[in-house]
């Protein structure tokens, strides 16, 4: 029963390997954090600017943290992330767009 009581070495809470990945970590954050702004900012017209550019920022920021990703658990949140930055970057495009009555 020695390996019930095996402690969790896990460098990092999204890290599988046992190793830290700060870089990784942050732009998963950062996808997440953008993704649900865009998210819920685009429910609302008058926030395109919000919620465009948010989602803009996490659709860049999700990609490149694709690209970089080392683990199973920072690939599944980037997803997440790229979901709704997706949705709330596109429906802040239909409510108005990137510039939409600024230029």
């Amino acid at each position: 029963m020695a390996q019930v009581l095996r402690p969790n070495t896990t460098g990092s809470l999204f890290a599988t390997d046992g190793k830290p990945h700060p870089l990784q970590d942050t732009l998963l954050v950062v996808t997440l954090v953008c993704g649900v702004l865009a998210f819920v900012t685009s429910m609302f017209h008058s926030l395109h600017l919000l919620s465009s550019w948010a989602g803009l920022v996490g659709i860049l920021a999700g990609a490149y943290g694709q690209f970089i990703s080392e683990t199973t658990r920072e690939r599944f949140g980037l997803i997440v992330g790229l979901g709704l930055s997706g949705v709330g970057f596109y429906l802040g495009l239909a409510h108005g767009g990137l510039f939409g009555g600024v230029i």
